[in-house]
């Protein structure tokens, strides 16, 4: 039952990562072990459970209705062996959290070094993802998101700053050279550096002030994948490429030193900060648990 249960959890694995290098590298073994674990399973069962390619592993039909019953099944395997840990004088474990990039950037790290030291015996692994995704389904315990992104049904608790702000900002010498605006829709006889999300969309730009909404939708030389390249976009701002617009605390750097020069403060949008968010069952795994507590105390 043993090797079963390993056999299965390689099978999800290898499906969760998108193949079987990558398996390897979340689960911590070797491609060749997850590999033989999954021919193990499929001649066990008698069904081919993925259709490998050269360029990607997918799931047959058989392996995606298995992955369908196996991921609340082997949750709740792993949910009964962590009851152990109530018998521990320390919590003990792995904790996934599934993350946008802005919160690994500038909410976790002021979080995790303490948390750690806390708790020595948890490993905490992290899964930066600026896509919208079924957190349970990618194998975590838990994920952070703003609460226009958070899933349904979930239990949701304030972690970081409470309230964050959109800040737009540019080179002094771009400014020089291109004039100061004076209202959101000046942007748009101006060069702006943008952002991505993985799906393609674009999203506009949106300011705020007495209760005004405005939203423009400026067009630029620069494009960048929201999350994995906005450090290059903030590098060209500092070079005068254009203007940016982004969560004030990514900027804050560059516009205490000077490099960059905040440009319709007035306008800037607060909005509310993120929440960790987690599926409301009744036991849940320790190392969560004790994360849960740790980002509540005072």
């Amino acid at each position: 039952m043993a090797t079963d249960l390993q056999d299965l959890f390689a099978f999800l694995a290898v499906v969760q990562a998108g193949g079987f290098r990558e398996g390897a590298r979340a689960s911590g073994t070797s491609a060749s072990s997850l590999s033989e674990a999954v021919r193990r399973l499929e001649t066990r069962l008698g069904v081919r459970l993925l259709n490998r390619t050269t360029r990607s592993v997918v799931p047959t039909e058989a392996g995606a209705r298995l992955v369908e019953r196996l991921v609340p099944a082997l949750g709740e395997v792993e949910a009964a062996l962590d009851v152990v840990n109530s018998f521990r004088d320390r919590p003990t474990g792995t904790l996934r959290l599934n993350v946008p990039a802005n919160v690994s950037r500038l909410v976790l790290p002021s979080i995790i070094t303490p948390f750690l030291k806390t708790y020595p015996e948890i490993k905490l692994e992290v899964i930066v993802e600026d896509s919208f995704v079924d957190m349970l389904a990618a194998g975590c315990d838990a994920g952070i998101r703003y609460d226009d992104r958070l899933e349904q049904d979930m239990i949701a608790v304030p972690i970081g700053p409470r309230f964050q702000r959109f800040a737009t900002a540019a080179s002094p010498a771009y400014l020089d050279a291109r004039g100061r605006p004076e209202h959101p829709r000046d942007l748009l006889t101006h060069a702006c550096l943008r952002g991505q999300f993985a799906s393609g969309a674009i999203p506009t730009w949106e300011f705020e002030r007495n209760g005004e909404i405005v939203r423009v939708d400026p067009a630029g030389p620069l494009l960048v994948r929201l999350g994995s390249a906005v450090d290059l976009a903030v590098e060209a701002a500092v070079d005068g490429l254009g203007v940016i617009h982004l969560f004030e605390d990514w900027l804050r750097p560059h516009l205490d030193n000077g490099a960059l020069e905040p440009v319709l403060e007035p306008w800037w949008q607060t909005f509310t900060g993120p929440f960790l968010y987690y599926p409301g069952r009744r036991h849940l795994p320790s190392p969560l648990r004790a994360f849960i507590d740790f980002i509540r105390s005072p």
